[in-house]
């Protein structure tokens, strides 16, 4: 059954979602995990794409734009399609819903951002997987 994590960024979190998102993908990777970053837009996609480069000096994450690079060249893959490709590993969501197809990936990672519209969102997010008896998991990060 997938495992949820939900990270919840505190009032002295330093950085946002996008941030947290590269720093997790860059873990997951390291443990030779692959990663889907699922993104609520093509807008949200780009800016992620281009963050994985910049997000940390001197790190390096393969990555690439779901759909428009290659599954086994890049083990990390970033795209807001219905879809997720075919990775079923780790899920990250910056989606403000959960995704449909999030139940094939064996983990899920879950960012709750400060702003109160985003609070709400991710409430609603954990009362879906809370209610559907999926173990969950919550880190508060207040640094």
């Amino acid at each position: 059954m997938t495992r949820v994590d939900f990270y919840v960024l505190g009032e002295r979190f330093r950085g946002d979602a996008s941030t947290l998102a590269c720093r997790l993908a860059e873990k997951a990777w390291l443990q030779g995990r692959r990663v889907y970053l699922h993104t609520g837009s093509p807008a949200e996609t780009e800016q992620l794409d281009r963050l994985l480069w910049t997000f940390r000096e001197g790190s390096f994450v393969p990555h690439g734009a779901n759909g428009k690079v290659s599954p086994g060249l890049n083990p990390v893959l970033v795209g807001h399609d219905d879809q997720g490709g075919e990775e079923h590993d780790v899920l990250i969501n910056l989606a403000p819903e959960v995704p449909h197809f999030f139940s094939r990936f064996d983990r899920v990672a879950e960012l709750i951002e400060k702003a109160p519209e985003k609070r709400k969102q991710g409430r609603v997010r954990y009362a879906f997987y809370r209610d559907r008896g999926y173990p969950l998991q919550t880190h508060s990060l207040d640094k």
